[in-house]
């Protein structure tokens, strides 16, 4: 199967490096599925969020587009294709570094400490709030803390409703982080 998948994008890519559009739409058309399972299984092994697939996939399909002309027409095409697809994945991973992504729903209710639990948690909350930074520890306490929503705490801290959301984001993922480590 996987030889007559390979015979058909190439002579799909042949006949598109000659001018023919429709047979360079049913390549792409018949690709991007497959890079698009193929990235997702590189970012779950390596524990990156599988948000990040489509951009990586749509970085793949236009350094394809771009180098499509390289590709020598007597070779088979998915091993050039899919190693595009495996660098241009690195290169995604990289940049993108050791950054840990924490869902704001996961960790949402574990902050915000119901008036009936020892204060132990507010101590500890309070402790690790006080290492973020001063923008990201008032979002945080804002939101997570106090129970403002976006809209309130953008309002309140005379910030846009983005800045708020990332400034969340960055502070749960830091604690989340050092939670991790102790």
């Amino acid at each position: 199967m996987r030889v007559d998948r390979d015979s058909e994008w190439s002579a799909l890519l042949r006949a598109a490096n000659a001018g023919d559009a429709p047979a360079y739409r049913r390549f792409l058309q018949q690709l991007a599925p497959v890079l698009r399972s193929f990235v997702r299984r590189m970012l779950l092994r390596a524990t990156a969020p599988e948000a990040d697939a489509e951009d990586i996939v749509q970085e793949i399909l236009l350094a394809i587009h771009t180098k499509r002309n390289t590709w020598i027409e007597s070779a088979p095409v998915a091993p050039w294709l899919f190693t595009i697809a495996r660098h241009k994945t690195i290169d995604a991973l990289r940049r993108r570094g050791r950054r840990i992504d924490v869902p704001i729903d996961d960790v949402a209710e574990t902050l915000a400490a119901d008036e009936d639990e020892p204060n132990l948690i507010g101590l500890y909350i309070d402790r690790n709030l006080e290492t973020l930074p001063s923008g990201q520890r008032k979002v945080v306490e804002a939101i997570a803390v106090s129970g403002a929503s976006i809209a309130e705490a953008a309002e309140r801290l005379s910030m846009s409703r983005g800045a708020v959301r990332v400034a969340l984001h960055r502070g749960l993922a830091s604690l989340a982080a050092r939670t991790k480590g102790s």
